[in-house]
């Protein structure tokens, strides 16, 4: 009974922190993660542990519960990754997004390495991955916010696609090499389209419907989603089939926003013991996590927007740096994934999901907070509203 209480007053928070930030001109997933960075721990902290005497384990139990978590992780990674896969690449976005990747992620294997406790080595790679994911659909949304030139919307945009494709497909690797097996089954999983097409099924429907249960399905089970994604997605594009996406823009706007996101969010949060997790973690630690993500990103933007030729006259590489050093979407699923797989700890999850808030709200403290306009809509990538 109190668990369903809670839930549903964790929903309720989250939809009336989404109102308010609106109003004060925030999308909705910064004022999701201010809440759940910040109010969902202090409620934890002072209200349900105290006063209702449920804990993170008790509160993520109901079989109901985790059977809901795998259908929202299936839609966001499916959306993610749908739009991972949509890459058309040119030389200048290539350029950007090679240091773009690089150095952070070399920096945050070194910050593993050497900062943090001993830890299994691929590990350590999740770590540097995280230093380098950009969030594509708060990026696409802040460059509507400015009204930014399309032909230099599509570049960044691209360049992020080209920075989470190499992330996504790196952890699954690491992940399969490790068991074949996790590796082997997936990639059966993702000729399902071939299997459809000898069936002489052609509805692009039947594709994607399959595509979302199959997520699922390896989500609950615990089979290498990633790989299965990208295996199945790739298998699409060759076959020239395109994804249908199981509900309308608008409706699938509003499940991401009211329900997919904050129960994901939640999730993650409520499992962790912020007393215990603060003390297993110090302060150089806590700040290193909190800094150097930010800082070996913007240094790697910044190096990869000098080398590729300027977007537009007058563009700004310091403003372009900032914006992508977006994290968000991108980087809650991945962090998500990692703890489910205990790959990190509770602190390093606090202060990593810390980390993406400040880096996702820099370009509004920056100034780059314009409502949204509706003209500034880049063909194919209506979907990257949704967030």
């Amino acid at each position: 009974m109190l668990t369903g209480l809670f839930w549903l007053l964790a929903l309720a928070l989250f939809a009336v922190a989404t109102r308010v930030g609106r109003h004060f001109r925030m999308i909705p997933i910064v004022s999701q993660l201010l809440l759940a960075s910040i109010g969902l721990p202090l409620l934890m902290l002072f209200w349900v542990e105290p006063h209702w005497q449920l804990s993170g384990a008790q509160l993520v139990a109901p079989v109901w519960l985790k059977s809901l978590y795998s259908l929202s992780f299936a839609l966001l990674l499916g959306t993610i990754l749908s739009d991972v896969i949509d890459l058309r690449l040119d030389r200048q976005s290539l350029k950007i997004a090679l240091p773009s990747f690089l150095v952070p992620f070399a920096c945050g294997v070194a910050c593993a390495v050497w900062l943090l406790p001993a830890q299994p080595w691929i590990s350590s790679l999740a770590i540097g991955l995280v230093f380098a994911i950009t969030a594509i659909p708060v990026l696409y949304l802040y460059l509507r916010h400015i009204d930014y030139p399309p032909a230099a919307t599509r570049r960044l945009v691209q360049s992020a696609i080209v920075i989470d494709l190499t992330c996504w497909s790196l952890f699954g690797l690491a992940q399969g090499s490790l068991d074949l097996s996790s590796l082997l089954l997936p990639l059966a999983a993702a000729l399902v389209p071939l299997l459809l097409r000898a069936l002489r099924i052609r509805q692009p429907l039947c594709y994607s419907l399959s595509f979302f249960a199959l997520l699922v399905v390896a989500e609950h089970y615990r089979f290498n989603a990633l790989i299965f994604g990208v295996g199945y997605l790739l298998c699409m594009a060759w076959l020239k089939v395109a994804l249908v996406m199981p509900l309308n823009a608008a409706w699938l706007e509003r499940l991401q926003t009211t329900l997919a996101i904050p129960l994901i969010l939640t999730f993650g949060i409520v499992q962790i013991d912020v007393h215990s997790a603060l003390s297993e973690i110090s302060l150089l630690q806590l700040s290193a996590l909190l800094l150097l993500p930010m800082l070996s990103k913007l240094l790697g933007n910044w190096l990869g927007l000098s080398w590729a030729t300027p977007s537009f006259a007058g563009a700004s590489k310091w403003r372009e740096s900032l914006l992508l050093n977006i994290r968000g979407l991108s980087e809650i699923v991945f962090l998500n994934l990692l703890l489910q797989q205990q790959l990190i700890s509770p602190a390093l999850y606090f202060a990593l999901m810390l980390m993406s808030l400040v880096a996702t709200l820099l370009p509004a403290l920056a100034g780059m907070s314009k409502p949204p306009l509706k003209s500034a809509v880049v063909p194919g990538k209506e979907r990257l509203c949704q967030e």
